[in-house]
């Protein structure tokens, strides 16, 4: 039931036929995950927290740089260098209290997104790479969930609704995906600033109207939209049977390699719990800040603050397993690229949800 306060806050809402109260108590009962709160995940975030989804999750492993704020509205000069997915949820507190939000400081992978999804009635897609979407689809496919996917490119932008009551998958529009070169991501290319809160609205739209068994969804349907001339267009497609059975079980999981760069190999909490309790247990690589460390660490971790990579490299093994941890994951994933990229690293692991998940976890 609605409280007094929740029947004032949705009032324009309840004063609709197609919601009132019914529709509302959806919405307070529903659960929405928005992986990735770059672009397209803040405007979403920002309008499903307005509209009274009762659970938002909210997935990111990247903490806020300068160059975000352009067009990723929830995030300010104080917000800079902490990690998006606890800010974001901040910023969701702020605007509605009475909405909770799931924290995941972490990368949607392979190990994780099924336990991810599950949880969840509708999965919106805000990431920028084709691995994510390939894999967020699998996962949705398997567990039988909506997915409100989007894309942007410098000045267009493309929103559709895959697996929904019987309806085309990712997979049915996009069978292959394409190489690195032919999908480069914004930070390559730029993107006009206002262009993600126009498509990622549109997303919340689609999950609005999912949730409510409302209107016409994007299902089978492609919304393509053009800031230049402002002009639309809606490309329908058709379910392929051999594609919709892909899932999580039957797809090649180099589908979900990383197409941009190096890959970057993860390690649960519980899998490295384990590793450390065996005989030859791997070496521990912290890259967070001196004050940090000395707040607390995983035993026998060496610090090696991110900033510091280059000059101490030579602290960091070649021919043993190490770990390497940060505060929620995002810094140590860099830091792994780094040593990979730029040292020729082979024998790198970047532990899941840094040591907030492993505090949380172990």
């Amino acid at each position: 039931m609605l409280t007094s306060e929740e029947r004032q806050r949705y009032r324009r809402h309840l004063q609709l036929p197609e919601i009132g109260e019914a529709g509302q108590e959806k919405l307070k009962a529903a659960r929405v995950l928005v992986v990735g709160a770059g672009g397209l995940g803040c405007p979403v975030l920002q309008y499903l927290a307005a509209a009274g989804v009762g659970t938002l999750g909210i997935v990111d492993a990247d903490v806020v740089d300068a160059s975000n704020l352009q067009r990723q509205i929830l995030y300010g000069p104080a917000d800079l260098g902490q990690p998006k997915a606890e800010t974001a949820a901040r910023a969701v507190h702020r605007l509605n209290p009475l909405v909770q939000t799931d924290v995941y400081g972490c990368r949607a992978t392979l190990g994780n997104v099924r336990e991810l999804v599950r949880k969840y009635d509708v999965v919106v897609d805000g990431s920028d790479n084709f691995p994510t979407r390939y894999l967020l689809n699998d996962a949705c496919v398997s567990l039988g969930k909506p997915l409100i996917s989007a894309a942007i490119y410098k000045f267009e932008g493309q929103v559709s609704v895959f697996n929904y009551q019987g309806g085309p998958t990712y997979r049915c529009l996009f069978p292959q995906a394409p190489s690195a070169d032919e999908a480069p991501n914004c930070a390559a290319t730029g993107v006009l600033g206002v262009l993600p809160g126009l498509v990622g609205t549109a997303q919340a739209t689609e999950t609005l109207k999912v949730l409510l068994g409302m209107g016409e969804v994007l299902s089978g349907r492609l919304w393509l939209f053009d800031a230049l001339t402002f002009q639309t267009r809606t490309l329908r497609f058709a379910r392929r049977p051999g594609q919709a059975a892909i899932n999580l079980e039957t797809a090649n999981p180099a589908d979900y390699a990383d197409l941009c760069g190096a890959g970057v190999n993860q390690i649960s909490p519980a899998e490295l719990r384990q590793q450390l309790e065996s005989s030859h247990p791997p070496f521990l690589l912290d890259v967070r800040e001196p004050e940090e460390y000395a707040a607390g660490h995983l035993p026998g971790a060496t610090l090696l603050p991110l900033g510091s990579i280059g000059q101490g490299v030579g602290a960091v093994p070649r021919h043993h397993p190490v770990v390497v941890y940060c505060r929620s994951g995002a810094r140590s994933r860099r830091a792994v690229e780094q040593l990979q990229t730029e040292f020729g690293f082979a024998n790198l692991l970047n532990l899941e949800g840094g040591f907030l998940a492993w505090t949380e976890a172990v």
